[in-house]
């Protein structure tokens, strides 16, 4: 019989949970400021650009995480790169992270009406002006709704780094439900974890979301 008792799981899952937060974080700022840069190439006026960033996008959403993991622990390692776990953990997240939230970001550049361009562009701006003035400033406010809820998803993604041997909450929870024989009370407390970290994010985006529909009404 185990001799592990429920406070000890849960203070183990506990230290774990702040390895989650922490690679959250760091994935979510990363892919934030590679989706940033990535957007301007985006929206930007060289086609070739544009279509770069395109093919970046298709491929990192297009593709399995489980998949993108693989390859930066993997594929680093043939070509003789030694890979920390969590180093490729925080790579491939950033990465995957950037795909989403670049087509997020685009898509509320977009949602601009084209009479905010033509408007500016009657004042003589040049298009970083526009872009500095006019556009972003309304696009960011447009995009905070869907960014905070897909810091959600970032979120349940670090789940599947346990995989390569991050140990995270999902993979602490393995090792403890396979030393205490205790699963279901194991799991149920990763599944908890899970609600407490996400739950107040998700119900952040929907409010925020409300006050800028309510706001643009």
């Amino acid at each position: 019989m185990s001799q592990i008792g429920f406070f000890d799981i849960l203070t183990n899952l506990i230290y774990a949970t702040g390895w989650t937060i922490v690679l959250s974080i760091v994935s979510f700022i990363g892919g934030g400021i590679l989706g940033l840069i990535l957007l301007f190439a985006r929206i930007g006026r060289a086609k070739w650009l544009q279509l770069l960033v395109k093919g970046y996008t298709e491929v990192f959403q297009g593709t399995p995480l489980l998949m993108q993991l693989f390859l930066a622990f993997f594929g680093l390692g043939l070509l003789g790169i030694d890979v920390a776990p969590w180093l490729a953990a925080g790579l491939a997240l950033i990465l995957w992270t950037a795909a989403f939230l670049v087509e997020i970001w685009r898509g509320c550049v977009t949602a601009i009406p084209k009479g905010q361009w033509e408007a500016s562009a009657s004042l003589g701006m040049t298009y970083i002006e526009q872009m500095r003035y006019i556009i972003l400033p309304q696009a960011f406010r447009i995009s905070i709704p869907p960014t905070v809820g897909f810091s959600v998803q970032v979120v349940k993604g670090t789940a599947l780094t346990s995989i390569i041997g991050f140990v995270e909450v999902t993979k602490a929870g393995t090792v403890l439900a396979n030393a205490t024989f205790q699963p279901f009370t194991v799991y149920g407390l990763v599944a908890l974890i899970y609600f407490v970290l996400c739950y107040p994010l998700s119900l952040s985006a929907r409010k925020l979301e409300r006050k800028f529909k309510s706001a643009a009404h």
